[in-house]
């Protein structure tokens, strides 16, 4: 929060425990810092103001502060952690099928394959603003584990016969996954404060390369090595196995994972209070299960919004190519035999973890997440020019593999949604439209590998070389607003007099709303 300038303020207004009884009670007005109208806060709350009103406001200390990091750290992150590796190795999983038999099983030709990858987007693309209404009107943990089991269990069915009935099944996998990522997102951000919030993402969605080595090496080489020994195809066997993983955790999750801390089995009633504290300076706390059609509109013509779309979208189409046929274009275009293809799969994803992480474990020492991101969307052009253009085939692997720290980018969008996008309905919707783009990006990408480009797939490769360089584009625009942006609210906040609501931060106002509020870059 801004330092409050005491001959500026004017008077404090107190919100009390009954002026949130009625949603529809409007207490007091301020004025918007984006349009300069009057915004009205009214009784419909965030879920954190009814923990702070109830009973005295707690003093957090640096100790306590510290301690309590380490443990929400310790309950929660392993468990997130794990479960994005799985769903990571459950996209892949049909990569992997692919060189142990899948196509020549299910007699796919032309373009067949490459839309049992574009099919798990289309799912993912018509549920993910029903997932995440879901995850604004029901408990988010308890929701996404019921999505992750019933995923495991439609991965487990993968082992079909048929084309159809596996394009199918892709279809309804990617419509479950859509709540993943939008519930952890809302989870990062009800219990980390603003700075801690890009290290966290990083480490969660960093286990993507977790997954790919776990799923390459463990289960993918280890198949197909001893295929000969099993009663089914050993293709069959990487989506049960990977479906009965994914079961296990999604009940893990429903029993671990809280709904919101004032729900945490693992806290004191005290140490719930400090979490509302520790969150405060996020301006937002933990949700509020209302949709708010002013909210809904406002994320709509905010600019934010479609540079999140437009990024999502630039850098997905590499992605929705590279997980679909990136051990395609290890055996086909590489030249590498499938023993070869799963052991060294495993490389890009240490690459993933290692990178993802180092360079978000940097940012606590220069913290700006933009300059890291635009500087990692730099480099991709750089490595994406390797794999594209590069006649040695070992050069296109390095370019193949260093690639995937290109994710730092995604997580730079995602922790932004956490932190700078404020008002629950808002923070789903903007998640939504973000991760459409993640889903059309995705769709696109398969499609840019044509049957007829084969093995080389010159113009896929093009094509993520020319959304590589947009991305970085765009990086840079978002950027300099967020910096503009934040000199504006500075200067608008010196020059004004203005009122100080207690506890306004828990108001459920956006961030175009909130005169306190500040972007972080």
């Amino acid at each position: 929060m801004s330092d409050i300038k005491n001959e500026k303020l004017t008077h404090v207004v107190s919100i009390t425990a009954s002026d949130i009884e009625s949603q529809d009670r409007v207490i007091t007005t301020i004025l918007s810092p984006h349009t300069g109208k009057k915004v009205e806060i009214t009784g419909d709350v965030d879920e954190a103001m009814k923990v702070v009103l109830d009973g005295e406001r707690v003093m957090l200390t640096p100790e306590e502060d510290r301690r309590l990091l380490r443990k929400i750290d310790l309950y929660l992150l392993p468990l997130i952690c794990l479960l994005y590796a799985t769903q990571f190795m459950d996209k892949l999983s049909n990569s992997w099928a692919a060189v142990m038999g899948l196509r020549t099983d299910l007699h796919m030709k032309g373009e067949m394959y490459s839309w049992t990858g574009s099919a798990f987007y289309l799912g993912y693309l018509a549920f993910e603003f029903p997932a995440s209404v879901c995850l604004q009107r029901f408990p988010v943990a308890k929701t996404v584990s019921v999505f992750i089991v019933l995923w495991g269990v439609i991965l487990c069915l993968h082992s079909v016969p048929q084309y159809a009935g596996f394009v199918a099944l892709r279809t309804i996998l990617g419509g479950l996954e859509s709540s993943v990522t939008p519930a952890f997102v809302i989870i990062t951000s009800q219990w980390y404060k603003k700075e801690e919030v890009f290290l966290r993402t990083a480490l969660w969605f960093s286990c993507n390369g977790l997954g790919q080595i776990l799923g390459s090496g463990a289960i993918g080489y280890n198949l197909f090595t001893h295929k000969d020994s099993y009663a089914l195809e050993a293709w069959k066997i990487v989506f049960i196995a990977t479906g009965c993983i994914t079961i296990v955790l999604g009940f893990a999750i429903f029993f671990h994972i809280p709904n919101n801390p004032t729900e945490a089995w693992f806290l004191t009633q005290h140490e719930k209070k400090l979490v509302v504290e520790r969150i405060r300076s996020n301006q937002q706390g933990f949700g509020n299960h209302h949709f708010k059609k002013k909210q809904f509109i406002e994320a709509l013509s905010d600019i934010q919004t479609w540079a999140f779309f437009v990024i999502s979208l630039a850098t997905n189409i590499p992605n929705g190519g590279l997980t679909n046929f990136g051990s395609i274009l290890m055996t086909e275009s590489m030249h590498f035999t499938t023993k070869k293809t799963l052991l060294w799969g495993m490389i890009p994803g240490a690459v993933e973890v290692v990178g993802c992480t180092l360079f978000a474990y940097c940012y606590r020492f220069y913290k700006s997440r933009m300059l890291w991101a635009t500087f990692i969307s730099a480099m991709s052009i750089m490595f994406l020019c390797l794999l594209a253009f590069a006649k040695n085939t070992d050069a296109q692997f390095a370019g193949y593999a260093l690639y995937t720290i290109s994710p730092l980018i995604f997580i730079c969008i995602l922790s932004s949604i956490a932190s700078n996008i404020v008002g629950h309905t808002k923070k789903v919707t903007v998640n939504a439209i973000f991760l459409i783009g993640y889903c059309v990006g995705n769709l696109i990408g398969p499609q840019t590998f044509r049957a007829n480009q084969a093995p080389d797939y010159a113009g896929a490769k093009a094509a993520m070389v020319g959304c590589s360089s947009l991305t970085t584009v765009l990086m840079i625009l978002l950027w300099i607003y967020y910096i503009r942006e934040n000199r504006r609210r500075d200067a608008l906040e010196s020059a004004s007099e203005f009122e100080m609501i207690e506890n306004h931060e828990f108001a459920d106002l956006t961030d175009r709303e909130n005169p306190l509020f500040r972007y972080t870059i």
